[in-house]
């Protein structure tokens, strides 16, 4: 079973040190698929196995919980780590036709399978402080590879993007320091016990609170969003698809790791906040979306409003809110990442992200049009597409305990999704290019523009395939919620594991 772990996140990382030493040659890119695929048999080898016993955990070095380096895998980390690796697949694929000579030699793919790692790692820790090194890991590599053009938009996001973020470093430590103060331990299974034996319940909650503060920056939460609309739209492409697919589902998946195992005292107080959160992040991030005229301050936008919804799942607290959360969480990086890539090959037909300065690809261009509808309309929450069935889940389940008003929100969300998605269409499908440019794709190289496709397509099918046969993906997100509520077979693996 510890192979199972370890291969997840000891694979790209492998990737990265020989796509480094490639840099100089096209061996490089090569490398970096190679180590993608790789990552994907890993990944779907650990998925087996927890189909097959349900949690599973491995203690490393020998040292046995809860005072050695522990990696667990339930099925929410499981598939997260699953659609990780098929997102980095994807981006890898993409990258082909994107990315320069100039920056492969800068590191590009040695950067972007660290970033690979410090993610898979992150949903497999099973103890705080290694949570926090794996944060910290995410952070250098997805620094590196924002900045890595050099342009002066991408070093003024950059430094927005890490001051913001070394601040949730810091409450996050906080966090962590008070916790191990409290009750002796950070393996999560062990606070599990211990959280819930303390004497001062009323320290564990304003720890809960660090703890949301820090979460919410990396899941980019109101009011703590800021530094997302500014960053994500500077990078190339297939760097903002990986991002706008993961790091924020990083901060969401820690908050509904720990907020179902570890604080669970005061559930009326500290999910009361998170169901104010919730609203206020769906509401600013649509309407954010609604006052920009770039195609990729849209979708950046978009992901503030959509992680709403997931952090909602959590705050409802039931097991059908729960499951909606999930299934929301695996449709949204995927719809999401999708979209980005999307953005990537308008700009290569059109010259241009402003949807003031592009136009006409629908007719030049009907294959990307029906590419770009398939994600837009699952985001927007179209039926039969991933995306109904994500909000479905997460209404019904306000509606259930007569959250009215929070269910109207989402509802009301949901349709101003609609009008920045045929915002998008319109201007940059629907209407001429405004400079007569007619965006034909026998403009680009096929060795450029089927690389980019590739992964729009395969992405798109993934999305109409979970819309149209939904009930496997809702039963594996069910087991996920209950897994979550009921947490002791996550408990007694993790301290019962012996070497």
């Amino acid at each position: 079973m510890s192979w199972l772990l370890v291969l997840p996140i000891a694979i790209p990382f492998a990737t990265a040190v020989f796509a480094y030493l490639a840099r100089a040659s096209a061996a490089g890119r090569w490398i970096s698929l190679g180590g993608s695929v790789a990552s994907l048999l890993a990944s779907s080898a650990l998925m087996v196995g927890v189909l097959r016993e349900g949690v599973i955990a491995a203690q490393m070095s020998s040292w046995d919980a809860p005072f050695g380096i522990t990696l667990v895998s339930d099925y929410l980390s499981a598939v997260m780590v699953v659609i990780t690796a098929i997102t980095g697949l994807a981006t890898a694929i993409y990258a082909f036709g994107e990315i320069s000579e100039r920056l492969e030699k800068l590191g590009y793919h040695a950067l972007f399978q660290t970033l690979i790692a410090g993610v898979t790692g992150a949903f497999l820790t099973g103890d705080l402080f290694n949570l926090y090194v794996w944060f910290e890991v995410m952070l250098i590599a997805s620094f590196g590879l924002l900045v890595l053009g050099g342009s002066r938009a991408q070093l003024d996001a950059g430094i927005r993007y890490v001051a913001l973020n070394l601040v949730s470093t810091i409450v996050f430590l906080a966090g962590i320091g008070l916790l191990y103060g409290v009750t002796g331990t950070l393996n999560m299974a062990d606070l599990s016990e211990a959280v819930a034996q303390a004497e001062n319940q009323n320290l564990i909650t304003v720890i809960a609170i660090l703890f949301m503060i820090g979460f919410g920056v990396k899941a980019a939460v109101f009011p703590l969003f800021f530094w997302l609309p500014a960053s994500y739209h500077t990078p190339s492409f297939a760097v903002s698809a990986v991002f706008a697919g993961l790091l924020t589902k990083v901060g969401v998946y820690a908050l509904m790791r720990m907020f179902t195992l570890v604080f669970v005292g005061d559930v009326a107080f500290t999910h009361e906040i998170l169901i104010w959160v919730s609203a206020l992040t769906m509401v600013t991030g649509v309407l954010g979306a609604a006052a920009q005229t770039d195609f990729r301050k849209i979708l950046s936008f978009h992901i503030i409003s959509q992680i709403g919804y997931m952090v909602l799942g959590l705050a409802l607290y039931t097991p059908l809110a729960l499951m909606g959360g999930v299934f929301y969480l695996v449709h949204h990086i995927i719809v999401k990442a999708n979209l980005f890539l999307v953005s990537g090959v308008a700009k290569k037909l059109t010259g241009s992200t402003d949807l003031n300065r592009i136009g006409g690809l629908y007719k030049s261009s009907p294959f990307l049009a029906a590419l770009f509808i398939i994600p837009a309309f699952s985001l927007a929450g179209f039926p039969p597409l991933s995306g109904f069935w994500a909000k479905y889940l997460i209404v019904k389940a306000a509606l259930e305990i007569d959250a009215w008003f929070i269910a109207f929100v989402a509802l009301v969300v949901g349709l101003l999704t609609i009008f920045s998605m045929t915002k998008i269409w319109g201007m940059a499908f629907w209407k001429p290019h405004p400079d007569g440019i007619d965006p034909e794709p026998a403009r680009i190289s096929p060795a450029v523009y089927w690389p980019m496709m590739i992964p729009i397509i395969g992405l798109a099918i993934m999305t109409v395939v979970i819309g149209l046969m939904p009930e496997p993906f809702v039963q594996f997100a069910e087991i996920a919620a209950m897994q979550l509520l009921e947490p002791d077979a996550y408990v007694t693996t993790v301290l019962g594991v012996r070497p």
